[in-house]
C-alpha cells in the first residue's frame, strides 16, 4: 500500500520546480538594453543567455530600437552573461551593419574571451580566399630558376655523399643493412619482373626482324636479319628495354614505398633512433637492383635474339639452326660486356632516382604520387642521357 507523503512535503517540492522553471524561462533567452551616456553616445548592455539554444533577438529589431542621431556605441555585457559561440556570430553580424552605418562601436565592456575570440574570427575572415598571383618579371623568374637548380643540385650532391658514407660503413661491417631485405627485392626486382621482361623482349625482337626482313628481302641478304636483331638486342634494345621496363616497375614501387614511409613518419622515427636512412632503406634496393638488372638485360638479349628467329624462321624460310649460327657470328664479347655494363649503369641511376625521389617526399597521398612519377621520369631520363654517354665513349 502506497505511503502518501506529508502535505509540507509536496509543497516545497512544488515550490523547487516552479523556481527551477521561472529560472529556466529567465535564462533561456538573451536580453539586452540601451543606456544613454551622452548625446550621441550609448551603451548596448547584454545579458541573460547568448547561446545556440536560447532565443536570440534579431538585428532588425536591435537596430530599430538604437537611439537617434548615435555616433558611437560601446557593448558591454553583466558578469552573470551565458554565452557560446553564438555570440561571437551575433557581435560579428552586428558589426558589420554597424561599418555599414558608420557606426563606431566600442567592445571594452565585453568579457576578455568573447574579444579575443572576435579579433581572431575577424582577422581569419577578412582574409582573401584567392590570392592574386604577384607577377614577377622574367628577370626574377630566371634567377629562382637558377636558384632551384643550385638547391636540387646541392640535394643531389648530398644524398649521393650519403650513399657513398653507407657504401664504406657496409664495407666496414658497421652498417644498418639487412640482408633478409636485400633478398626480399633480389627476388621482387629480379624473379618477379621476368613475365614482364619476357614478354617485352620477345616482341621487340619480333619487331626488329620484322622490319629488317621487310628491307633486307629487297636485296636478297633475309640471312642478316639475325645479325641485325641480334646487334641490336645486345649493344641497345636488350639494356634499354630492361632498364625502362624496371624503371616503370620498380623505380616507381620504391619512390611509392618510401614516400609512403615518410608520410607516416616512419624515416623520422629512424633518425630519432639513430639508424641510417640510407643504409636501412636504400642500400638494400640499390644493390639488388644493380645486381639483377645486368641479369635481366641478358635474359632479354637471349630472348630477343629468340622472337628474331620466329620471323626469320617462319616468314623467310631461314633454317633455325643456320640461324642461330649467323647470329654468333655476327657477336663479340665486347659487344655482349657493353651491354652489361649498360645496364649496370642503369641500375644505378633507376634506384637512386627512385630512392631520392621516395625520400624527398612530401607528407602527403598527392605528394607520393608526384614523388612516383618524378622517380620515373627522372629514372628515364638519366637512361637516355647515360647511354648517349656511353655510346660515344665505347666508340673512341
Amino acid at each position: 500500500m502506497p505511503v502518501e507523503s506529508p502535505a509540507w512535503l509536496q509543497r516545497d517540492v512544488v515550490c523547487h520546480l516552479w523556481s527551477s522553471l521561472h529560472f529556466r524561462t529567465v535564462t533561456s533567452s538573451a536580453s539586452y538594453r540601451f543606456i544613454p551616456t551622452a548625446p550621441g553616445r550609448s551603451t548596448l548592455q547584454l545579458s541573460g543567455c547568448w547561446k545556440a539554444s536560447c532565443s536570440i533577438p534579431e538585428l532588425d529589431e536591435i537596430f530599430g530600437r538604437l537611439p537617434a542621431h548615435l555616433d558611437h556605441l560601446k557593448i558591454t555585457a553583466e558578469d552573470s552573461l551565458n554565452w557560446d559561440s553564438i555570440l561571437l556570430v551575433f557581435l560579428s553580424h552586428f558589426l558589420d551593419h554597424c561599418r555599414k552605418k558608420q557606426l563606431a562601436v566600442d567592445l571594452t565592456g565585453l568579457p576578455e574571451g568573447v574579444q579575443s575570440l572576435l579579433t581572431l574570427a575577424r582577422k581569419s575572415t577578412s582574409r582573401p580566399l584567392n590570392k592574386e598571383k604577384v607577377q614577377t618579371g622574367m628577370i626574377a623568374r630566371l634567377g629562382q630558376g637558377v636558384l632551384d637548380i643550385f638547391a636540387r643540385g646541392r640535394d643531389l650532391a648530398r644524398f649521393t655523399g650519403e650513399i657513398v658514407t653507407a657504401l664504406v660503413l657496409l664495407f666496414r661491417g658497421k652498417a644498418y643493412f639487412r640482408f633478409r631485405d636485400f633478398f626480399y627485392f633480389l627476388q621482387n626486382c629480379g624473379a618477379d619482373a621476368l613475365p614482364i621482361v619476357s614478354l617485352i623482349s620477345i616482341l621487340v625482337g619480333v619487331i626488329l626482324a620484322f622490319v629488317g626482313a621487310v628491307q633486307l628481302r629487297i636485296f636478297g641478304a633475309q640471312i642478316y636479319v639475325a645479325n641485325l636483331v641480334a646487334l641490336s638486342m645486345v649493344l641497345e634494345m636488350g639494356a634499354m628495354m630492361s632498364g625502362i621496363i624496371m624503371a616503370g616497375r620498380t623505380g616507381a614501387a620504391y619512390a611509392a614505398q618510401l614516400g609512403t614511409m615518410q608520410v607516416n613518419e616512419e624515416i623520422d622515427a629512424l633518425r630519432t633512433l639513430g639508424i641510417s636512412p640510407v643504409s636501412y632503406l636504400v642500400l638494400p634496393r640499390m644493390l639488388a637492383l644493380i645486381c639483377m638488372l645486368p641479369l635481366l638485360c641478358i635474359y632479354a638479349d637471349l630472348l630477343g635474339i629468340a622472337g628474331g628467329s620466329l620471323i626469320g624462321v617462319w616468314m623467310m624460310d631461314i633454317p633455325l639452326y643456320e640461324y642461330f649460327v649467323q647470329s654468333k657470328k655476327g657477336l663479340h664479347m665486347w659487344q655482349i660486356n657493353q651491354g652489361i655494363i649498360k645496364s649496370t649503369v642503369y641500375g644505378v641511376v633507376i634506384s637512386f632516382s627512385g630512392c631520392y625521389q621516395g625520400l624527398h617526399s612530401g607528407r602527403s597521398a598527392s605528394a607520393v604520387g608526384e614523388a612516383t612519377t618524378s622517380a620515373v621520369v627522372m629514372a628515364i631520363v638519366l637512361i637516355v642521357i647515360s647511354d648517349a654517354i656511353m655510346v660515344v665513349i665505347f666508340s673512341l
